[in-house]
Order: structure tokens, then C-alpha cells, then sequence
């Protein structure tokens, strides 16, 4: 978590904090904040359409909870807070395989209450 990458993410009264990695991908993420969409849902994974095109960067089959990832056929950013629909117990798959570009850290709980439709924000975040 010594990331110097700390960002926000936020829908409505809804945020989580979390940080990006040190990749290519994320890279080219946190150059484009501040970011907003609206939001689609897969299970308990939210993704969403952003202005930055990558191509696959060590692509990920399986995620683990509270990964953030970037789906490059896409182009969006997915958050990974639970099962996807073809998940199979104790493994969270996305659609297809995911750059891994950070994680979430807190209570993903609020997430769940995220629907599709919804516009949600990622900005970075300035150290408490």
C-alpha cells in the first residue's frame, strides 16, 4: 500500500479507496484522471468504458477480491468485488483475462448497491 497511486473511487454517496500498481497499464490510468463513466454489472463485478486503449499486459484468467483490472477488448476498468457468473467457488473469473492494474482496500460491501446505469468517478486521491 506504498503506492504514491492512491485514488478514489465514487458513485453517488458510494467511494472506496484504492491504488494503482507500477505497470504499463495503470500508468496510462492514472495519467487519464480524473475519470468518469457509467457504470455496467456482471455479478459482483462493475465495469466501465474509459478513454484509454492498452493491449494486454500479463493478462490475468482469475482475479483475486478487490483487484482492479483493465479489460483491454473493452477498454474498461473492472472492479472485483465478489462472483462473476462464471465463477466457480473460490475462484473469480472475469469475462476474459484482465492486466491487473491494482486493488481496493476497505469495506467492498457498498459496491454491491451500485447499479447499472450509474455514473461512478475515478480521480486520484490526495494523502490524508
Amino acid at each position: 500500500m506504498d503506492s504514491q497511486k492512491k485514488i478514489v473511487i465514487k458513485s453517488g454517496s458510494k467511494s472506496i479507496k484504492g491504488f494503482l500498481n507500477d505497470s504499463k497499464t495503470s500508468d496510462n490510468i492514472w495519467d487519464s484522471l480524473p475519470l468518469e463513466s457509467s457504470v455496467n454489472t456482471w455479478g459482483d463485478e462493475i465495469y466501465f468504458s474509459i478513454p484509454v486503449i492498452n493491449e494486454e499486459e500479463n493478462p490475468q484468467a482469475t482475479v483475486d477480491l478487490g483487484d482492479i483490472g483493465y479489460w483491454p477488448p473493452g477498454n474498461a476498468i473492472c472492479l472485483f468485488f465478489g462472483l462473476t457468473p462464471i465463477s466457480v467457488e473460490g475462484e473469480i473469473k472475469p469475462a476474459s483475462p484482465v492486466n491487473i492494474i491494482g486493488k481496493m482496500v476497505g469495506d467492498m460491501e457498498e459496491l454491491k448497491l451500485i447499479n447499472s446505469g450509474d455514473v461512478i468517478s475515478i480521480r486520484r486521491f490526495d494523502q490524508e
